[in-house]
């Protein structure tokens, strides 16, 4: 490649334009993957993978996280997806396809002669201008009764409601002040299975089952303990063992370790939960006493089982202290059940920090899936109005957004006004593919709901995708997370401004490459 200071003007303006327009097409094509899905009448997407296994899906996160994309500007927008669902939980379908219509904007701002430092500045201004009006117009959620609740679970659950019904009653066993912890997710408590019923239940559950069949299947105002280690006699090193003192180390170890299986089982734990492995011994002594024992339990299982339960995690090593200390351990459930068919083990009724879970069950591998995917959309959704608020949905408020938009572009004097434009059109978009995917032309019904908003002064206003009539968002229950919007619009804005700031793509060499040619010569 020929250096820049022998490059003409005009060569050297057509690289830059080359590499905007490079990466504003990636944008595009990530965006029109997901942009298909957007709205109660978006359709299905199959991702099919190198052995043909199959998913179907209708989740934008999923999508994009499971598609190929070699670009790097497609990644960049996918990592901001990732970010999306994080940090919020919904909206990423949103957030995509409001920044590839702020890519493919700007870059044509910038084609016109407009300087791409004045429209990455518009596109700042005009996100942090829309998302204060955004913020405006959001109404609190009273309690977690509030039927407007359910709404927004409807919503996020794309209709289902046996789905959006075991949203809310598990809401409301964990309740408000839960819900606003920051450290807390109430799409955590969302697992799926096959063939298993749909219910809500105070409690938890750990994804294995008991390490025999000679474990009861129940038990009943049970004590629990969590051993956050292994279950096993202290090690000693093999040179050792040929040692007499050595082999007198070991025959101690084992002692003590027979000791402690001992202290266990007088101090009448019923479940014990284990994160690594469990050794023979111990296995055979706890089977005899009738103690339940799971081990190998994920790190996020045992932290919910003891928020639950109230127990305390103690190491192998801890157990060497007398029972009256090990009392200060132990935590206490109303039952814990195995469920063979499933191959779970639920434990309900604890007597700490209450704790739901959500079951949703279907018949098959693939549709169970997406059945959680939607009730963790679901969740999300709920737990974010709870914390800050509704604003209408169906995107009325972006296009109620737009319109205050362009009065600020008209009093805005610089050339940053074209950035601002970029937002302006991105607020549309949102609407407008709804409206697309439902079957109608989007820019007669776009120019339907301005007009009607315009008249009335009703920002709810909207289209209702069945009738393709102006319709109020409010009065139809389409309602969404004033969070969701907030937070699709700024991370839009960031991942547009970020790939309209390059002018330039290089190939970095391949250090391996030259470290291997190096080792070579």
């Amino acid at each position: 490649m020929s250096l820049k200071q022998k490059a003409s003007p005009s060569s050297e303006v057509n690289e830059k334009m080359a590499a905007l327009i490079t990466n504003a097409n990636a944008v595009r094509a990530i965006a029109a993957a997901v942009e298909g899905t957007l709205g109660p009448k978006g359709l299905d997407t199959m991702l099919v993978d190198q052995f043909g296994d199959v998913v179907i899906t209708n989740d934008g996160v999923t999508i994009l996280t499971k598609m190929e994309a070699t670009h790097p500007a497609a990644k960049m927008l996918i990592n901001i997806a990732k970010s999306q669902q994080e940090e919020i939980g919904d909206g990423t379908t949103t957030a995509t396809i409001m920044a590839g219509t702020l890519v493919d904007v700007g870059v044509n701002q910038v084609a016109k002669g407009v300087p791409v430092t004045w429209v990455i500045q518009g596109i700042k201004a005009g996100i942090e201008k829309a998302c204060s009006i955004i913020e405006s117009y959001k109404q609190p959620i009273e309690d977690l009764n509030d039927e407007r609740l359910h709404q927004v679970a409807l919503v996020a659950g794309r209709e289902h409601k046996d789905i959006a019904d075991l949203v809310i009653e598990a809401a409301k066993l964990i309740g408000e002040k839960k819900l606003k912890d920051k450290a807390f997710k109430l799409s955590d408590v969302i697992l799926s299975k096959e063939n298993a019923e749909n219910q809500v239940f105070m409690g938890v559950i750990i994804n294995k089952d008991r390490m025999n069949k000679q474990m009861p299947k129940y038990k009943k105002d049970v004590k629990v303990m969590i051993i956050d280690d292994a279950l096993e006699p202290e090690e000693i090193e093999e040179e050792a063992l040929g040692t007499e003192s050595g082999f007198a180390k070991y025959l101690e170890l084992q002692n003590e370790f027979r000791s402690n299986i001992e202290k266990i089982i007088e101090l009448g734990i019923g479940l014990l939960l284990v994160d690594r492995g469990v050794d023979d011994v111990a296995e055979e002594m706890l089977t005899d006493a009738g103690v339940i024992v799971i081990q190998r339990v994920s790190n996020k299982e045992l932290e919910k089982a003891k928020e639950h339960s109230g127990a305390k995690m103690i190491k192998r090593t801890g157990l060497k202290k007398d029972k009256s200390v090990l009392e200060e351990y132990i935590g206490y459930v109303e039952e814990v059940v195995s469920e063979e068919k499933l191959e779970q083990v639920w434990i309900k009724g604890g007597k700490s920090k209450p704790m739901a879970t959500v079951v949703v069950g279907a018949a098959t591998e693939e549709v169970v899936d997406e059945r959680e995917r939607i009730a963790k959309d679901a969740a999300a959704a709920v737990q974010s109005a709870v914390k800050c608020g509704v604003v209408p949905g169906g995107g009325a408020l972006e296009l109620a957004v737009a319109r205050e938009m362009e009065k600020v572009k008209e009093n805005t004097r610089s050339m940053a006004a074209f950035g601002i434009d970029c937002v302006i059109e991105a607020l549309k978009r949102p609407l407008s593919q709804i409206v697309t995917n439902a079957g109608f032309n989007p820019l007669e019904k776009l120019n339907d709901v301005i007009a009607a908003q315009s008249k009335t002064g009703k920002i709810s206003l909207g289209i209702d995708c069945d009738t393709g009539e102006v319709a109020d968002m409010l009065e139809l229950g389409i309602l969404d997370p004033v969070l969701v919007k907030v937070h699709a619009l700024k991370a839009a804005g960031e991942i547009a401004v970020a790939i309209l700031r390059i002018d330039t793509i290089i190939k970095m060499k391949d250090e391996k490459e030259e470290d291997a040619g190096a080792a070579n010569d």
